[in-house]
């Protein structure tokens, strides 16, 4: 195993979409959402053991989750686990991680991935991660990963590639596309030349920390600036302090949808973002009527189908005459929605916030 080869998991999300069941003080990627035994962050740790050394993972989080991580991550040392004192999108997480991987080892190369996502094939994942790593590490480049599309989505971004390539698998990216249009979205399946945006990237530490240098300069500059005190015991109070300074900005529109040198690798390897209540029905074991029951010890369905139905397992439920609802109950909280209108939760969230306050939240 490559002892120059680092993993950052990002782990600081709310997961709102999931609500009632994903909560601020307790979000996706800290539950067993699927009902594998394991939860979504535990998965990814599992997934990057076989990447690079234990010592080597690292997952950048809102402090507020630092003892949720350590309880279901007990093989990780405390200088592992890096806390953001505020939410600041996926730039400055990235820049902390990178730019405390640099100063350890300058001739790291990193991959970096959300901490709660499915993938069904590990082994392909593996092998997809390790031939990145190992092109980063030879190149200047920028590496994001591509989903082979399935189906015209509109829950994803899309990379656009060009026939253009670095060691004959990684393509040049010719744009980013935000969730576009069930029509923009058909006719990019039809070009065939547009990929899922996995929002996965593996790069050299130098690659990353230059393109910080490049594109998000002053960002660059806090975080060159605590290099002196990186795996010392004032690093989490001069990262705290600096950390609101840092704009509130994605590493795609900061860095990668900018930068000249970002190549993407059109990849296979059952992935999911887990983004959405459907996402979870669509791979969820289903009966004959296609209801997706999380557990299915004591719900009874009459004259229902379709429907996603996810509530305590101590609690019996009887549904009749529904059909493709979504039913979730968690923490005093009951949701039904149609499954047509789920993408409505975020705004449920904000409007239960606004009327209860955060006792629901």
């Amino acid at each position: 195993m490559n002892k120059n080869y680092y993993a950052i998991i990002m782990a600081g999300g709310i997961g709102s979409r999931f609500w009632p069941i994903s909560r601020t003080s307790h979000p996706k990627q800290f539950i067993d959402i699927l009902g594998t035994g394991k939860t979504l962050i535990q998965n990814t740790y599992d997934r990057f053991l076989k990447v690079c050394p234990k010592e080597n993972i690292y997952v950048v989080t809102n402090e507020i989750y630092t003892g949720l991580v350590k309880k279901q991550l007990p093989d990780m040392a405390d200088n592992q686990i890096l806390t953001e004192p505020v939410m600041r999108n996926t730039a400055p997480c990235i820049a902390y991680g990178s730019f405390k991987i640099e100063s350890l080892s300058p001739d790291a190369a990193i991959v970096v991935a959300p901490s709660d996502h499915l993938i069904l094939d590990e082994n392909a994942f593996v092998a997809t991660i390790e031939k990145s790593l190992a092109v980063a590490s030879q190149n200047n480049c920028l590496i994001t990963l591509g989903i082979k599309p399935s189906r015209p989505d509109t829950g994803y971004g899309y990379i656009q590639f060009t026939e253009s390539t670095l060691t004959d698998d990684f393509h040049k990216v010719k744009t980013f596309t935000e969730k576009p249009t069930l029509e923009i979205a058909k006719t990019f399946i039809q070009s065939g030349d547009f990929l899922w945006n996995a929002g996965i990237f593996v790069w050299s530490a130098k690659a990353i920390v230059g393109a910080f240098g490049q594109y998000l300069p002053e960002m660059h500059e806090i975080f060159a600036d605590a290099r002196a005190v990186y795996n010392t015991p004032e690093e989490k109070s001069l990262i705290h302090k600096s950390y609101a300074h840092c704009a509130n900005i994605s590493i795609d529109y900061g860095i990668m949808e900018k930068a000249d040198n970002v190549y993407v690798l059109p990849s296979e390897f059952g992935w999911s973002d887990l983004g959405t209540w459907a996402s979870i029905y669509e791979l969820a074991d289903k009966d004959g009527d296609g209801n997706a029951l999380i557990p299915s010890e004591k719900v009874v369905m009459y004259d229902s189908s379709n429907c996603m139905v996810n509530v305590p397992g101590e609690k019996l439920v009887i549904l009749q005459g529904l059909h493709d609802f979504i039913v979730v109950e968690a923490n005093n909280t009951l949701l039904i929605c149609p499954r047509d209108q789920e993408q409505n939760v975020k705004k449920v969230v904000a409007d239960v916030k606004q009327k209860f306050g955060v006792k629901y939240i």
